[in-house]
């Protein structure tokens, strides 16, 4: 099934924007009388009639509609971003395809990389949730300081996966709720500074152990995501 991606679907009156259009009528030739599927992002797909083969600003008449309730819990990764960026955005997409619900990159004392293009990583999203079939499109956060970040309210567990002694530290999987929402920290390959792990512990944050191997970044993170 061919799926494409337009988030005001409803609200511009049926229209794809100019990059879908043109994936649509000039790469697959889709014509008038054509049925597609488009999803919105928002737990929403559509079956939709072409109306209007136009390469520029496609139009659609929504034929039938399928809801998704939102997930039961969030999982959110923030994650550093890793130098080379191609890993960076290898996770985006496969944290994508399983279904995390919120991306934030942040950076560390040993971070590699303080620059990220987002629109670049939205570009990996959106293929990555037309190929998946998701429903439900994740949030992609901007760039953002470690110690800013941390300091943020959220809601449920909130956890940071780390390589230094730090008393009985758990693996992730042993203590994390199916039920509840859930934050976990990934640091940056030089890992997060002692000072760091002890400013998320008073923040709140448990730590906890991805298993006894060293990963790269984008490694962890995905295991955590799972």
């Amino acid at each position: 099934m061919q799926i494409f991606y337009e988030p005001e679907i409803v609200e511009n009156g049926g229209y794809l924007d100019p990059v879908e259009s043109n994936h649509c009528v000039k790469v697959l030739r889709k014509r008038e009388g054509d049925v597609i599927h488009i999803i919105n992002g928002q737990g929403q797909l559509f079956e939709a009639e072409i109306t209007d083969a136009n390469a520029r600003r496609c139009q659609v008449r929504i034929l039938t509609e399928t809801k998704e309730d939102p997930p039961a819990y969030v999982c959110h990764i923030a994650f550093a971003p890793t130098k080379n960026i191609d890993r960076t955005e290898w996770f985006v997409e496969k944290s994508t395809e399983i279904g995390i619900g919120i991306i934030s990159p942040i950076f560390s004392m040993n971070s590699e990389r303080r620059n990220l293009k987002n629109d670049r990583l939205d570009k990996i999203i959106t293929s990555a949730v037309k190929q998946s079939g998701a429903l439900w499109r994740p949030v992609l956060n901007e760039l953002a300081d470690f110690k800013t970040f941390i300091k943020q309210s959220f809601t449920g567990d909130k956890f940071i996966a780390h390589c230094h002694e730090d008393g009985d530290k758990p693996h992730l999987q042993d203590v994390v709720s199916r039920a509840k929402d859930t934050l976990v920290l990934i640091g940056p390959e030089g890992d997060f500074g002692p000072d760091e792990v002890k400013m998320a512990r008073d923040l709140g944050f448990r730590s906890v152990s991805l298993g006894s191997a060293r990963l790269r970044t984008e490694t962890a993170a995905l295991v955590a995501c799972h």
